[in-house]
């Protein structure tokens, strides 16, 4: 969790700095929620026992804030916060299937380019940051860099006040024959992986100060 918040504020920081490039600018809040799907199976070893099997993420929903700053493109530039709850599960010869509760975390730093049409406004997005996993018990969290890419569109309902909708992709890069979930004693498994994709659909609304 603390490096998480070390990852916001090093955001934060970067968007405030770049605050003073467009002073006129407008400033946003916008909390979303959605589903997150898709996570892809990661080959894994018990350390303990050498048993081979995949390790994978259950889908389920999520939520999550994005604040960010309007620039002149059109488009802007933000901070996007996502929290999924979720359990780790597995396949192959790991046994239970469900292996732990997992808490996966999103802190990206992003912008996103407008095609407006009247009061609809399409977009694509980018963003890079971290992504943190916390498994349950006394196991070690996991931080790794990631990159994330997406379109949606928006509908401005006034000035001030617009709804959105978007999907995105998420790439976590893990290094290869890399331990994870350590605790004092031992690792859990070995994973054997280079990128854990998983993708989400969002829903939220936008108010612009």
């Amino acid at each position: 969790m603390m490096r998480t918040r070390q990852i916001l504020l090093t955001g934060l920081l970067t968007w405030m700095l770049a605050g003073g490039a467009w002073a006129q600018s407008d400033i946003y809040v916008a909390p979303f929620g959605g589903y997150s799907f898709g996570a892809s199976e990661l080959d894994a070893t018990d350390v303990g026992t050498n048993t081979r099997g995949e390790v994978s993420i259950k889908d389920s929903s999520h939520y999550g804030i994005i604040v960010g700053m309007k620039t002149r493109d059109p488009g802007d530039i933000y901070l996007l916060y996502s929290h999924q709850s979720t359990d780790m599960h597995a396949a192959g010869m790991f046994n239970p299937n469900r292996l732990a509760k997992l808490q996966l975390d999103y802190a990206h730093f992003g912008g996103s380019l407008y095609f407006p049409k009247g009061n609809l406004r399409p977009y694509v997005t980018v963003s890079v940051g971290m992504t943190q996993m916390r498994p349950s018990g006394d196991f070690s969290d996991e931080s790794r860099f990631s990159m994330g890419i997406g379109g949606g569109v928006e509908y401005l309902m006034g000035d001030n006040f617009s709804l959105f909708a978007d999907g995105r992709g998420y790439a976590t890069f893990i290094d290869s024959d890399n331990s994870l979930f350590c605790d004092a004693n031992r690792c859990i498994w070995n994973i054997s992986a280079d990128v854990m994709w998983q993708g989400q659909v969002n829903a939220g609304f936008k108010y612009t100060f």
